[in-house]
């Protein structure tokens, strides 16, 4: 059995970072909106009157939101690699990989919604 796994270097693993990301911005619709929407809730939370705990809280769910359609985005890939069939292992590891993000998003929003009351 070959060993798939490159020897680590922090540039090369930069650039494979890079690359993910690129990939992931061209061919996820749900990944590009999230990281648009991004684009105007970071900058808000620094414009807003918050406390510094509050920017913190808000940022990282911010980001947690991107995580975890990243790693959806990944589960999906290695399920459509290993079957293009309908079985109800793949769907069901791609419906729980929308969940995670679905409770991200929903974690995400209940924090601005908790802070701005």
């Amino acid at each position: 059995m070959t060993n798939n796994k490159p020897k680590y270097h922090l540039f090369k693993n930069t650039q494979y970072a890079l690359e993910g990301f690129i990939h992931a911005f061209k061919t996820e619709s749900s990944f590009k909106l999230e990281l648009l929407a991004s684009l105007f809730i970071i900058p808000a939370i620094f414009l807003l009157d918050f406390e510094l705990y509050q920017q913190a809280i808000l940022l990282c769910t911010a980001f947690l939101v991107l995580i975890v359609e990243l790693l959806n985005s990944a589960i999906e890939n290695v399920v459509d690699l290993v079957t293009k069939e309908i079985h109800p292992l793949a769907k069901s590891a791609k419906d729980i990989g929308a969940t995670a993000v679905m409770f991200s998003i929903t974690l995400h929003l209940i924090c601005w919604g908790l802070f701005l009351v």
